[in-house]
């Protein structure tokens, strides 16, 4: 999935991200979308939540992001130069939500479901209206929390759990030193030590997906 650990701890547990785009193209490849829908479900759904969706209505706007990140596959070409991911993914995510809000409306609710079914595969009749800064920073700030929350599970699922219980301790939740010695009984320079390297794992996936996704 992964690129393999270097001898001099290059690049560890740094995913591939234009080669997971490519390796998108094949619907049945089950693991590619498995490690995208594990890095990006998370960021789509805390949208939807904040645009005002119920969680089930949110649930339902992954799925439909999904799907349309799916659909779109085999003729998508990734080209920094004419738009990021990122925005890319945020507008498939307006769409959606966009989706879920006429969905509401009792006397609309079928033929809006009809029409988007319709016409889903179509760029030019599913734009929505621009995004607006504020809507803008506000994914921006989603992406990055996002960001920390895939680099953390990534690293969490590949490094030794007691070193990773020493990072959680220290730095997610903040116990002081003393009580993480007391409690896990072991002596303070493996503290130090785990929380060094791991911190140091977490900045390395969250560069690389920034300098691969931006």
């Amino acid at each position: 999935m992964g690129q393999k650990p270097t001898a001099n701890g290059q690049d560890e547990f740094i995913p591939t991200r234009h080669s997971l785009l490519s390796r998108l193209k094949d619907w049945n490849d089950d693991e590619s979308w498995k490690e995208f829908f594990d890095t990006y479900w998370k960021l789509i759904y805390r949208t939807g939540l904040r645009a005002g969706l119920t969680d089930m209505e949110a649930q339902d706007v992954v799925q439909e992001t999904i799907l349309s990140v799916a659909k779109a596959m085999p003729a998508f070409k990734y080209d920094p130069g004419i738009g990021s991911f990122k925005a890319w993914l945020q507008q498939l995510t307006q769409w959606r939500i966009g989706d879920q809000m006429r969905k509401r409306r009792p006397d609309e609710a079928q033929a809006n479901r009809r029409a988007a079914e319709t016409v889903r595969t179509s760029t030019v009749e599913r734009i929505a209206d621009p995004a607006t800064p504020e809507s803008e920073h506000l994914w921006d700030k989603e992406w990055e929390r996002n960001l920390m929350d895939a680099a953390l599970e990534r690293v969490k699922q590949r490094v030794d759990p007691k070193q990773f219980q020493i990072f959680d301790l220290s730095t997610i939740q903040k116990w002081p030193v003393n009580k993480i010695v007391d409690t896990l009984q072991i002596n303070r320079g493996r503290v130090y030590m785990a929380k060094h390297r791991i911190s140091r794992l977490i900045k390395k996936e969250i560069a690389y997906l920034k300098s691969r996704t931006e």
